[in-house]
């Protein structure tokens, strides 16, 4: 076997030029699968870090009851949810709810002196927000339960609405900003998060959502419930919880749909696992084109070769050489010249994917990826020497003596 292996590469090293075109389409077609797949998987990681950074298990309780497409009906044009809910939560589902809090949302004008900017999320929550987004202060403190209760005008802000109020690298902890025409005294500020699944996480002010609620969105109702399980493990049962609680609360009878919907952060995951693998799989099947298109390259060369070497098979015939070691020549020639250009394809994908990481495009080396294009490429090398090796093995030795 090694010496059809030296054989191989002599062969391919005579015409080095040829070679390295003929391996082109596999090292084109390897080289973009595993990138594919690297972009692929590097996707679908960087939307589990965006969901994951939403906070820790998080359960999302919605008023309205879901529509045929699985979303929530009425958001915001019903009112089927209640501060007194969220609190139901926290005091009777201690097992397995760590916290819940009452949620409102809308987006108000801030003003800091000569600066103002647009604040893309006025977050109105009670003190338990920070728990179940885990979020940590940068410095300063949160509100606290008494401030929810007495509709204190307190808030605590983000980086971008720090960078853009406070310039200059003051101090914002203790100023007086303005939040529509209310005054607000800020608390704190939040560590910077980064962007989300609804934009800069980062771009935010949280007051108490009894503020927010009356005060600055003037209504009377949440947006919803935000509430964290206990562990990644107790996520189904939490659900399950709040769902009969609420019913409960909301007296529904058995055949009664639900008038809230209840949505899990692992349900945002797996739905984005899903549509990451689909294009993975698209992605994948276009550059796999490339490796076909390079077996049939090689399979093209492999014709060439042995009616180019035809004399040199009758030679080899004459002197004792046997139908199958032609054949397994040939054979070995195709998948050592496939193998090759699948290593070189290998090398030039890893190039290309630490490149795109340097320009912060999300792309992951995936070790099985490497391993089905150098795999691949060695069925492709087969599949393309199979037919030149049967051609090799059957031409007859005097013809093959005699040919020119």
């Amino acid at each position: 076997m090694i010496e059809f292996v030296k054989l191989a590469l002599f062969a391919i090293t005579r015409n080095k030029t040829r070679a390295f075109l003929t391996m082109l389409g596999i090292i084109i077609g390897v080289g973009s699968v595993i990138v594919m797949i690297g972009i692929g998987q590097g996707s679908k990681k960087a939307s589990e870090d965006i969901i994951r950074s939403m906070g820790t298990n998080l359960i999302m309780v919605f008023p309205g009851s879901s529509s045929k497409s699985g979303g929530p009906v009425g958001l915001g044009a019903v009112d089927t949810l209640t501060p007194a809910d969220a609190d139901a939560i926290n005091a009777e589902l201690k097992d397995s709810v760590s916290a819940a809090t009452s949620y409102v949302r809308g987006s108000k004008p801030a003003v800091y002196e000569d600066n103002n900017w647009l604040v893309g999320s006025i977050a109105g929550a009670d003190a338990n927000y920070l728990q179940i987004k885990a979020w940590n202060l940068d410095e300063g403190r949160y509100f606290t339960e008494q401030e929810v209760r007495s509709q204190a005008k307190v808030c605590v802000i983000g980086k971008t609405v720090q960078d853009n109020l406070f310039p200059g690298g003051e101090d914002p902890v203790g100023k007086t900003i303005r939040i529509g025409n209310l005054p607000f005294e800020v608390v704190g500020t939040l560590e910077r998060k980064g962007g989300g699944p609804m934009g800069d996480q980062d771009d935010t002010i949280h007051a108490p959502y009894t503020t927010v609620m009356r005060k600055i969105m003037g209504r009377d109702h949440i947006n919803y419930i935000m509430a964290s399980a206990n562990g990644d493990n107790m996520t189904n049962l939490a659900s399950d919880e709040i769902t009969a609680l609420l019913r409960q609360r909301h007296k529904l009878g058995p055949g009664d749909t639900d008038d809230f919907t209840i949505r899990r952060q692992d349900d945002w995951i797996q739905a984005s696992a899903q549509q990451a693998q689909v294009i993975t799989i698209l992605l994948t099947v276009a550059a796999g084109i490339s490796l076909i298109v390079g077996g049939i390259g090689i399979a093209n060369i492999m014709l060439v070769s042995v009616t180019e070497r035809t004399r040199e098979i009758g030679v080899r015939r004459a002197m004792g050489a046997t139908q199958n070691s032609i054949m397994l020549q040939f054979l070995i020639e195709a998948i050592v010249l496939a193998l090759m250009g699948g290593l070189i394809g290998v090398g030039l994908s890893l190039g290309v994917i630490e490149l795109l990481q340097l320009k912060e495009v999300p792309a992951l080396v995936q070790s099985w990826a490497i391993v089905l294009g150098i795999g691949f490429s060695g069925v492709v090398g087969v599949a393309a020497g199979f037919l030149p090796a049967v051609k090799a093995a059957r031409l007859d030795v005097i013809d093959a003596l005699r040919y020119e």
